[in-house]
C-alpha cells in the first residue's frame, strides 16, 4: 500500500527566521513608522519599546507551545488542547485562518495602488494577477514558497539597513539627545506613549504566523522557539534603531503627513531619488501577503487532518507535498475579498481579531501550565507570563472595540 502523501520537513532555523521577518519586518514598519512618530513626537522609541515588551509576553507563550504542541494549525491546536474545547478549537482555527485571509486580501489591495503608480493597471486586474500568482507559488511547494520569502526578507531588511546607515549621524547624536528622548513622568506624555504603542504593537506581530508550518520545520521543538525567539530579537533592534533615525532626521509631523513614510525619510537623509525605496516597499507586502496565505492554508489542513474539516482540506499533492485544495480556496477567499471590501475595514477587522486569538491562546497555555507546569526539554515560561499576556491583549481587544463605539 503506497504511503499517504505527507507535509516535508524542510525548513531550517535559518529559512525559518528569514521567514518570520518576512512577515514581522514587513508591510506594518513601512508604511507605520510615520503614524507612530505622529502620535509619540520625539518618545516614538519609547512607544516601540513598550510595544516590544507587551509582544513579547505573547511570544514567549508562542515559543512553550509550539515546543508543546509542534502541528500545523498552531492557535487552533493550542486552544483546543489548553480549554479542552473542540468547537473552540474549530471556531479559532476558522478565525485565524479568516485572520489569513483579511491580511493577505488588505495587503493586495494596498499593492494594487502602489502597482497603480509604476505601472498603469485596472485595480481590480492588479489585485487578481497579484492574488493567483501568491496562490500558485503557495501551492508549488514549501520549499520554494519559503525561499521566496526569504529572498525578499533580505531585500527588504537591507533596505531597512540602508536607511538605517544613511541616518548614522543622527543615530551618533543620540546620546546628546536623551533629555528629549526620555519622556517625562507626567499623564499626557505617557497617554501619547500609550496610544503609539497600541499602533507599535501591530508591527510585532508575525511570530504568531510561524507556528503553522511547524509540520514543515526540521527538529520542530528544538528550532521553533529558537526562531521565534531570534525573528523578535532582529525586529526590536532594527524598529529601535530605525525610530532613533526618523525622530533625529524629520519632524514628527512631517513624516506623520507621509503616504510614504520610508520614502520620505530616504529624501530627507539623501535627497535622492525614492523610487527604489517604493519598490522595495511593494515586496515587503508581497512577501507579507504570500505567508498569510501559507499561514490560512495550513490551518485548514491542520483542522482537517485532526478530523474538524473535511477531508478534502487535508489533502497532500503527491510530489508537491502541498495541502493543494485549501490553497485554492483560500486564494480564492484573499481574491474575493480584497476585490469587494475597502482597505481601511479589512485592516480594523484583522486586528480586532488577533488579538482576541492571543488572548485565548494565552489562557490555553495558562490552563496547559496548570494541569502540567514544564515542558519536555525545559523550554517552559514561568506561569505569569501566559497569564500576563492574556490581560494584555484583552486589554488592547477592549479599548479597540471602546475606540470603534
Amino acid at each position: 500500500m503506497n504511503e499517504r502523501p505527507h507535509l516535508e520537513r524542510v525548513l531550517s532555523l535559518p529559512v525559518l527566521i528569514l521567514y518570520g521577518l518576512g512577515t514581522t519586518v514587513g508591510a506594518g514598519i513601512y508604511a507605520l513608522i510615520g503614524e507612530v512618530a505622529g502620535r509619540a513626537g520625539m518618545w516614538a522609541p519609547v512607544a516601540f519599546l513598550v510595544a516590544a515588551g507587551m509582544a513579547s509576553l505573547t511570544a514567549l507563550s508562542f515559543c512553550e507551545l509550539s515546543a508543546r504542541l509542534p502541528r500545523a494549525g498552531g492557535e487552533a491546536v493550542y486552544v483546543g488542547t489548553g480549554l479542552r474545547s473542540p468547537r473552540l478549537a474549530v471556531a479559532v482555527g476558522m478565525l485565524v485562518a479568516a485572520i489569513g485571509c483579511l491580511s493577505a486580501a488588505t495587503v493586495a489591495r494596498a499593492i494594487a495602488g502602489y502597482l497603480d503608480e509604476l505601472v498603469p493597471v485596472a485595480a481590480w486586474l492588479g489585485i487578481l494577477i497579484l492574488v493567483i500568482a501568491l496562490g500558485a507559488l503557495a501551492a508549488w511547494g514549501i520549499t520554494e514558497a519559503a525561499w521566496a520569502a526569504a529572498s525578499m526578507t533580505v531585500i527588504e531588511v537591507g533596505a531597512l539597513i540602508v536607511v538605517i546607515v544613511a541616518g548614522g549621524e543622527g543615530l551618533a547624536d543620540v546620546p546628546a539627545q536623551l533629555g528629549k528622548l526620555i519622556p517625562p513622568l507626567r499623564a499626557d506624555a505617557w497617554q501619547s506613549i500609550g496610544s503609539a504603542s497600541l499602533l507599535c504593537f501591530y508591527a510585532f506581530l508575525g511570530f504568531e504566523d510561524m507556528v503553522n508550518v511547524a509540520e514543515e520545520v526540521k527538529d520542530v521543538e528544538r528550532v521553533l522557539p529558537q526562531a521565534i525567539l531570534a525573528t523578535l530579537a532582529c525586529t526590536v533592534v532594527i524598529y529601535l534603531l530605525l525610530t532613533l533615525v526618523v525622530v533625529q532626521t524629520v519632524s514628527p509631523e512631517e513624516i506623520a503627513a507621509s503616504r510614504a513614510p520610508l520614502a520620505y525619510l530616504w529624501g530627507a537623509l539623501t535627497g535622492g531619488s525614492t523610487v527604489w525605496i517604493s519598490i522595495v516597499g511593494v515586496l515587503a507586502m508581497t512577501n507579507g501577503a504570500l505567508i498569510q496565505v501559507i499561514k490560512a492554508s495550513r490551518i485548514l489542513y491542520g483542522l482537517a487532518d485532526q478530523g474538524q474539516l473535511p477531508k478534502v482540506f487535508a489533502e497532500i499533492h503527491p510530489r508537491r507535498h502541498t495541502p493543494v485544495m485549501a490553497t485554492v480556496v483560500v486564494t480564492v477567499v484573499v481574491g474575493a475579498l480584497a476585490l469587494s471590501l475597502p482597505t481601511g475595514r479589512l485592516a480594523e477587522t484583522t486586528s480586532a481579531a488577533t488579538m482576541g486569538v492571543f488572548a485565548l491562546t494565552n489562557l490555553s497555555l495558562f490552563f496547559l501550565k496548570l494541569r502540567e507546569p514544564n515542558v519536555p526539554g525545559g523550554r517552559s515560561v514561568p506561569l505569569p507570563v501566559p497569564l500576563a499576556g492574556f490581560v494584555i491583549c484583552s486589554g488592547f481587544l477592549i479599548l479597540d472595540l471602546i475606540r470603534r463605539l
